[in-house]
């Protein structure tokens, strides 16, 4: 078995004492619990598995609480794994997991969300992709099932016509509720579901003025990653004039079921594995699901228990990274059967200038379309109420009640980005008299640029520029400044960039799995929005527009999932894990000026613990060559490499029959079919040598040879076995060996790549040595 070093431990055991702590809210002492059950044990008399569940509940509870309360039981689950979400007390829980049958009893979990160029920048120009769509009628048959904040029907796009009726395999249902109707679901809408008794159980009950109870989207999130996914092709969109043309979804002909489990206080884990489950007994191919909830083990993560039961099944999902970057070990949703996305730029941008009196200028960008015209030739005063330039204090983030108008009146303000979301400081800024804001970027955020729609002149502008900015307004007694917004511009270089605000790896729980596993675009996208909240999501904002432009990993995700779509399409028959291998070995790690991908933060080299395997190619990707496949078995052998008891193991044992079979050699978790490689050398400075075995399947041309390159390495010798792959057959599969030997003991990760390239193809895993530091 696998073991973990000791500075491992350490910091799992603080990051699992936070995450796992319940983040719901309490009403009196119950507590909403998600009780994993072995479906196996159910004793002969039951006709059910509710009648079972219940008759638990009941030996657990208190026969009078039931009177007072009500059943206890929220959800059963039944597709993607066994159980049922109960509200319990703490004692009540710790009685419940000691009954024969029940495998986990695991606290609710609070999850967040993360929060037209696209199409084009990705290389799916209308043509090309109606090529990639004609060949198949059964194209139109995928179906996505997006978990969110819910759906906004009335969007262009979710247009339905040209589409083939739904198919008869669908088996999901269009619920009904305020402000959503039988027929606000059509053939690119076919499915809508809500999810709400965890969040009511913790929070009470919704609030209709507030939200929808209904699968109706008001907060915007949902509808605009549904239309990413596979939103139909709309022209002349835009937002307020900025980036106009055809918004479209990554696969325009696929169909959207909306799962809507996200509401005002956040999304409760209880709602969302009820979602998962009924997605796939629906009959989704896709499951995209732009949130996250920390990071915990394996058994304690119930939606890695759900997506587990998911991928079982078939389906493929694709998840948000998060947006804790750019910390290092900021990733949520690590586990190797899930797609994590990270978040690049496009090169598309919305350039704005701040020109000092002084007459220099600086560039920054901007989404600001208004009433309030600042004057391109006229000089405004500048004010910093910071106290020092390099170094933000509270005063400095324009906070609400914290700018005294005196200080502010028909002033531009400089507000540090940071605390409170960037359009509502320009917000305290407008309300405080001030005629315009520079939001300058902290060392957190570096020389990222994310445009925003402001309620007010407003331009941000990088950490250095805002340096200069500060100090400038901080020592001339007259600062000045003008504000202009030049609107939107194409062909940006370099680009993509990955995004400071991209959460990154390594993937603490399994160094050995690389994460996260790609890119794609999460900054500065274009899709459709809710006609109930305006472009800033702000409640005295009241604009409204049927387009917005949002930025995090949350719009990165669904980019993936509609590309997973449009493969799903090309090759009904692949896996899971070969979907995510074809978009992994074929990602790109250069930029269009044909240099190493950067880090939006630093803007130094970016590695594969921010980029992943590279950035998503989808053209490629439906053609990949080889794929790197891993069955359900595979995956179980992987988790039983990770110190988990067997009563841990069992929340994954849907089928009782699945045990360890130990296929990963030497029960090494580095020796999972993963497309990426990862060498991690142990505390123990005597093994010098480790021997890594991977499998590809041909599913390129009957009869082809591969020819293998690594890259070199400072710290040790890379050899592999054999040198050349020759194919006869499709599907045929053929095994190599890689073999690791320690020159230098390096302090920091190597990494570089291993390339197997044909006539026709190339197909390339990143690969990762890490030295443990010795005992």
């Amino acid at each position: 078995m696998a073991g973990k070093n000791p500075l491992q431990k350490c910091f799992l055991f603080i990051i699992l004492s936070l995450n796992l702590m319940s983040l719901h809210a309490e009403t009196g002492q119950k507590k909403t619990y998600v009780v994993h059950m072995d479906k196996s044990a159910m004793p002969s008399p039951y006709t059910n598995h509710l009648q079972w569940y219940s008759s638990k509940i009941d030996s657990v509870t208190d026969p009078k609480s039931h009177e007072e309360e009500g059943n206890r039981i929220l959800y059963t689950y039944q597709t993607a794994f066994h159980g049922l979400a109960a509200r319990l007390s703490k004692e009540e829980a710790a009685r419940l997991e000691e009954e024969p049958g029940v495998v986990a009893v695991i606290p609710e979990t609070r999850y967040e969300l993360h929060t037209t160029r696209s199409p084009r920048f990705l290389g799916l120009e209308r043509q090309e992709s109606e090529r990639v769509w004609a060949e198949r009628v059964t194209d139109h048959d995928v179906v996505v099932g997006v978990l969110d904040t819910g759906i906004w029907p009335e969007s262009e796009s979710f247009n339905d016509t040209g589409m083939s009726p739904v198919p008869s395999t669908w088996r999901g249902v269009c619920e009904t509720g305020r402000g959503f109707l039988k027929h606000n679901c059509n053939r690119k809408i076919v499915g809508a579901r809500v999810f709400y008794r965890g969040y009511e159980a913790a929070t009470g009950k919704i609030d209709q003025e507030l939200e929808y109870r209904s699968p109706r989207d008001k907060d915007g999130h949902g509808t605009h990653t549904a239309a990413t996914v596979a939103g139909s092709p709309v022209r002349g969109a835009n937002l307020l004039g900025f980036a106009y043309g055809t918004a479209r979804g990554m696969a325009p002909k696929a169909r959207v079921a909306a799962y809507k489990v996200c509401w005002v206080g956040g999304c409760f884990s209880s709602d969302i594995l009820s979602a998962v489950d009924q997605a796939v007994a629906d009959g989704v191919h896709v499951l995209s699901i732009s949130l996250g909830g920390g990071i915990s083990t394996y058994s304690r993560d119930s939606l890695a228990i759900a997506t587990f039961g998911a991928m079982e099944m078939g389906v493929f999902v694709s998840c948000s990274a998060g947006n804790g970057g750019p910390d290092p070990i900021s990733l949520t949703n690590v586990s190797p059967w899930i797609t994590t996305v990270g978040a690049s730029t496009m090169d598309r941008d919305f350039p704005a200038t701040v020109r000092l009196g002084t007459r220099r200028v600086f560039k920054g960008v901007s989404l600001y379309k208004g009433r309030t015209v600042l004057s391109p030739g006229k000089q405004y005063p500048l004010v910093y109420l910071g106290r020092n330039a390099s170094s933000p204090d509270p005063t400095s983030f324009c906070l609400d009640g914290a700018l005294d108008q005196h200080n502010v009146a028909g002033k531009i303000v400089i507000c540090d980005r940071g605390v409170t979301p960037r359009v509502q400081k320009g917000q305290v800024v407008k309300r405080a008299g001030g005629v315009g804001m520079i939001l300058t970027n902290t060392a957190t955020n570096g020389e990222e640029l994310v445009a925003d729609c402001h309620l007010l002149p407003a331009v941000a502008v990088g950490e250095k520029e805002g340096k200069v900015i500060k100090e400038y307004a901080m020592t001339s007694k007259r600062a000045t400044a003008s504000l202009e917004i030049l609107g939107t511009r194409v062909g940006i270089k370099p680009s993509p960039v990955v995004a400071a605000f991209s959460s990154r790896g390594p993937n603490f729980l399994s160094l050995e799995i690389l994460k996260p596993d790609l890119l794609a675009p999460g900054v500065n996208i274009l899709a459709a929005w809710s006609g109930d909240m305006a472009p800033s999501s702000l409640s005295s904002d009241k604009r409204r527009v049927k387009f917005n432009i949002l930025s995090g990993t949350s719009m990165s995700c669904p980019h993936v999932s509609g590309v997973a779509a449009l493969i799903r399409s090309r090759h009904p028959d692949w896996s899971p894990a070969a979907v995510k291998s074809a978009l992994m070995t074929t990602a790109y790690v250069h930029d269009n000026m044909l240099e190493p991908l950067t880090d939006a933060a630093g803007a130094e080299p970016s590695s594969p613990y921010d980029h992943g395997a590279g950035h998503i190619d989808p053209l490629k990707a439906i053609d990949p060559g080889l794929v790197y496949d891993i069955g359900p078995q595979e995956y179980f052998d992987f988790l039983c490499t990770q110190e988990l008891s067997p009563s841990q193991l069992k929340v994954f044992t849907k089928h009782s029959n699945r045990s360890c079979r130990h296929s990963l050699a030497g029960n090494n978790p580095g020796n999972l079919n993963y497309p990426a490689i990862s060498a991690l050398f142990p505390e123990n400075t005597h093994v010098k040598a480790m021997t890594l075995r991977r499998t590809v399947t041909n599913v390129g041309p009957h009869v082809s040879s591969y020819k293998v390159s690594v890259s070199p390495f400072k710290g040790a010798t890379v050899t592999v076995q054999p040198k050349t792959l020759n194919f006869t057959t499709k599907h045929q599969k053929l095994s190599y060996t890689v073999t690791f030997r320690t020159k230098l003991r390096m302090k920091r990760p190597e990494f570089g790549g291993l390339l197997w390239k044909s006539a026709t193809h190339k197909v390339r895993s990143p690969v990762i040595i890490t030295w443990l530091p010795p005992l």
